[in-house]
């Protein structure tokens, strides 16, 4: 049973319970020993300090859960955290979020992640890559199979979220916000860390650092908590890579979209091709568009059309599901038309200002160009120039660039999923492109480079 949203105070806590239960006063104090008058006075809020015992007699009453116990035993006030959660720490106080969605096109990653995550050697792991790409999604999903596999404690955290109190009244009175607070403050070098050590202590656990962006190595109290709980796991989202000895970088691309086909002007499928097996990204555009038109049928120009804006978007789940929203008030045909020149201007709906801070997709993209070092963005946005399909060899040789130097660039833009390797030849060379997305942002931060230094010298 998960947790749910409670009342504050004991009285509240107690008296909702006693109700989910569905027992009166009378009934529960013939099941608990408790005095009707004592259980009419606490949840009156006549009595604030509660004995222990007095709690663990009426929760075993109710039957209640872990988690509802120790929120009831938490709202007391001046209730210790850290006793409270040691008592009742397991798989059923701290399970992951559940996913509202399937998860689509990602086995191989999911695969590998669930293995890197149920050996013992490997500790501390980074899925980076773009926003919008589904990053938290598969940490979700892995995390998941764990605790349902193996009944392993999930201790997720938002990272976005602003972080509550590491103590007192506010934190303490949900257990899934007072595990959330201390690791939050342990991940940005602040307090919690002893508190959370003593609740883990020796029993595997994983915590989900969701959406940890921004400083390129991790906080000193977070590794000591690693030394401290010897079978402990840390799996972190970002779109910056961590640069920490031991962190095992795990990249998370967009979905594979389906390529040209030889001969096709349209660049589409060509007759008698299936449309949709194996194009994961195709058929997640498709679903969107399905629940956004449920008018348009799916006839073979439709799904056409769909596999040219996946490719357009780059096979980003997030921008393919913004971009659906405005058939609203686009045909498929002239949404396709703004993906293929201006990508970005489809990629945010109108509740987009209400999200992250205020930050779309479209300002989190352009952030991400913007927070590259000089080198790698002139890089960029001289490939995005290419044709898709070079190697790292043949750009250097077309931009008349050091190998060494374009290899480097291009492994730090392939790491932060600003470069796509495209399917093609095993025993090739491999071949990139860059992502639809990011050329125009990309494309001014060039520009901008060579004005700068035109400036200087």
């Amino acid at each position: 049973m998960t947790e749910q949203a409670s009342p504050d105070g004991l009285a509240e806590q107690l008296r909702a319970a006693r109700q989910w239960a569905g027992i009166t006063q009378e009934q529960l104090a013939g099941l608990s020993t408790v005095s009707v008058r004592a259980i009419r006075d606490l949840e009156q809020g006549r009595v604030r300090h509660p004995r222990r015992e007095t709690l663990r007699l009426l929760a075993g009453a109710m039957r209640l859960s872990d988690a509802r116990r120790a929120a009831l035993e938490l709202a007391v006030e001046g209730a210790e955290a850290g006793t409270v959660m040691r008592e009742t720490y397991g798989a059923e106080l701290a399970p992951p979020p559940k996913p509202l969605r399937r998860l689509v096109g990602r086995a191989e990653e999911l695969r590998a992640l669930t293995a890197l995550l149920s050996t013992e050697h490997e500790r501390l792991l980074s899925v980076v890559g773009l926003a919008g790409v589904g990053k938290t999604r598969l940490a979700q999903e892995a995390a998941l199979a764990l605790h349902s596999r193996d009944r392993t404690p999930v201790v997720w955290v938002d990272m976005d979220e602003a972080a509550p109190p590491v103590a007192g009244p506010a934190a303490a009175r949900s257990p899934r916000s007072a595990l959330a607070g201390w690791a939050r403050s342990v991940a940005l070098g602040g307090r919690g860390l002893d508190e959370l050590a003593s609740v883990i202590g020796g029993r595997a656990t994983l915590l989900v650092l969701d959406g940890h962006d921004g400083a390129p190595h991790l906080a000193a109290p977070l590794l000591e908590l690693l030394h401290a709980c010897d079978r402990l796991k840390v799996l972190i989202t970002t779109r910056e890579p961590h640069r920490t000895p031991g962190n095992r970088l795990l990249p998370l691309g967009p979905l594979p979209v389906p390529a040209p086909a030889p001969g096709d002007a349209t660049g589409g499928p060509l007759p008698g091709d299936s449309l949709t097996a194996g194009q994961p990204a195709v058929e997640l555009m498709l679903s969107y568009v399905g629940h956004m038109r449920p008018d348009l049928l799916p006839s073979d120009s439709l799904v056409r059309t769909v596999a040219e804006l996946s490719r357009a978007l780059d096979g980003v789940p997030r921008a393919m599901e913004a971009a659906a929203s405005w058939l609203l008030l686009r045909s498929p045909a002239e949404l396709l038309g703004i993906a293929r020149t201006a990508p970005l201007d489809v990629v945010d709906d109108v509740t987009a200002s209400g999200t992250g801070g205020g930050d779309g997709l479209a300002a989190q993209l352009e952030a991400a160009v913007a927070a590259l070092d000089d080198g790698p963005a002139a890089l960029l946005g001289n490939l995005g120039l290419l044709a898709d399909g070079w190697s790292a060899d043949q750009a250097a040789a077309e931009l008349s660039a050091s190998p060494a130097t374009v290899v480097r660039d291009v492994h730090a833009l392939m790491l932060r999923g600003l470069v796509r390797r495209l399917p093609g030849d095993e025993d090739g060379a491999p071949r990139f492109g860059v992502l639809h997305l990011v050329r125009r942002p990309a494309a001014d931060r060039a520009a901008l480079l060579v004005r700068s230094t035109a400036l200087v010298s």
